[in-house]
């Protein structure tokens, strides 16, 4: 294996090798080893009830039949889970099969479900998958050991081609089978481009078909959305007539890039696209993790990891006279 050799020019036992190194060496070293910081949360597990701190504790905690027992009132409180089950939901559509940078978008997603795996990999912690694939959706139980981790990578590297079939369905489906089979409340990894699912330009108004069985995963589990983009998908470039080829229908179109005026209204719409995605994940209550082909992935997940124990000691500083945070 060869220093200068790109992820999509190795084999697929080598490709595993440098995932496994890159995220042991340089995203475990950075982050400690430590999946707390994928997502702020103090646990999970019910430890029973105390009373309520005006302006410390909030108001969705309330534990409402001890409060109207005592006439006081309390919140629940949780002890911090022994150990974690997460859950990997892989989307593997016919649009996460491109890429105009260093990886495809697929392969950028195996890099996530592989640093996942690794970061939650810590003793007694188990890990499940979902593999949304051409021939249907690959499960996998909750499990620990890295001999796990090993094979679903090994099933997202051999996964067969999606065709371009026109069916959006599959990826909102396989959400509703996931929430299915979490039963016990954990930590749910959605690596997805989610183009499946939008109204047909895209665009909105109407909600994406992912956005509500989204939403009842939120409601149950800690979810962390990692949304796969390539820069191609945001900007055309100026390179005379191009042809492209819609993935999921099989359409083809040649389009005049030299055309100023089509590049700027193709890079607003995108824009509207993109801001339409964030905001369905934000309103089915995910954290949101954005990934790009062209850019470093380790560096992108290390500022979330950050950006997301800043915000979680930031919810749980108490609050002093004045409304300032200690």
């Amino acid at each position: 294996m060869t220093a200068g050799a790109s992820l999509a020019e190795l084999t697929p036992e080598q490709r595993l090798r440098r995932l496994e190194l890159t995220i042991t060496r340089r995203l475990d070293g950075l982050l400690h080893g430590s999946y707390l910081g994928l997502l702020p949360g103090l646990g999970s597990e019910p430890a029973g009830s105390r009373e309520y701190r005006p302006g410390e504790d909030e108001v969705r905690r309330m534990d409402w039949a001890v409060t109207a027992r005592t006439t006081t009132p309390h919140v629940r409180t949780v002890d911090a889970d022994r150990e974690l089950t997460t859950w990997v939901l892989a989307d593997g559509s016919p649009s996460m099969d491109f890429g105009t940078a260093e990886l495809e978008k697929r392969e950028l997603a195996v890099a996530a479900v592989a640093a996942v795996g690794f970061l939650t990999g810590s003793a007694g912690n188990r890990l499940g998958a979902s593999l949304v694939r051409a021939d249907g959706v690959r499960r996998f139980p909750a499990r620990s050991g890295r001999t796990h981790l090993l094979g679903i990578l090994r099933a997202l590297l051999a996964a067969p081609r999606c065709p371009a079939s026109g069916d959006p369905g599959d990826f909102p489906d396989a959400l509703v089978q996931l929430n299915r089979a979490a039963g016990r409340r954990g930590l749910v990894v959605v690596v997805s481009d989610f183009l499946d699912g939008l109204d047909e330009d895209g665009l909105g108004p109407a909600p994406p078909a992912w956005e509500q069985p989204l939403r009842r995963l939120a409601a149950r589990h800690q979810v962390l959305a990692v949304h796969v983009t390539d820069p191609r998908e945001l900007e055309l470039p100026d390179v005379g007539v191009l042809p492209v080829v819609d993935p999921e229908t099989g359409a083809r179109r040649e389009i005049a890039t030299a055309a100023r005026g089509l590049r700027e209204r193709y890079a607003e719409a995108a824009r509207q696209q993109q801001a339409a995605i964030a905001a369905a994940l934000r309103r089915a209550g995910s954290a949101h993790l954005v990934l790009r082909t062209d850019r470093d992935w380790v560096a992108d997940i290390v500022r979330h990891v950050y950006a997301q124990r800043r915000l979680g000691r930031g919810a749980h500083r108490p609050v002093l006279k004045g409304g300032v945070t200690a």
